[in-house]
């Protein structure tokens, strides 16, 4: 069973930056692709980035030159590096690990955590 927990969020101003990261437990991680999305009150979950195993990035079209994503596989975490935060990157962050078994593709999610961009 994976287990994912997120960290790094919190409250910062606009223009200011935070390092979200995601540790997770088991034993595929290095052979799963990664992904952080967010969610905002009363809206639906969207993909801001993801990393394949083999390092290929891509992001949502709104955190493009902004934010990065990368992976420590030693570590078995992965980071999103958020820069020029807006107040529309509120929101509750989560991490996913997508694992090809093979004959299908297994989710898993972990319990979010929150950045809120204000002033």
């Amino acid at each position: 069973q994976v287990q994912l927990v997120e960290s790094g969020g919190g409250l910062v101003q606009p223009g200011g930056s935070l390092r979200l990261s995601c540790a997770a437990s088991g034993s595929i991680f290095s052979s799963s692709a990664m992904g952080w999305y967010r969610q905002a009150p009363g809206q639906e979950r969207e993909l801001v980035a993801r990393i394949s195993s083999a390092g290929g990035t891509n992001y949502a079209g709104f955190v493009k030159g902004r934010f990065t994503i990368s992976r420590d596989n030693a570590k078995n975490t992965v980071y999103l590096q958020m820069n020029s935060l807006k107040p529309e990157d509120t929101a509750v962050y989560y991490c996913n690990l997508e694992h090809w078994t093979g004959r299908s593709t297994d989710y898993y999610w972990g319990l979010g955590t929150q950045v809120t961009v204000t002033s």
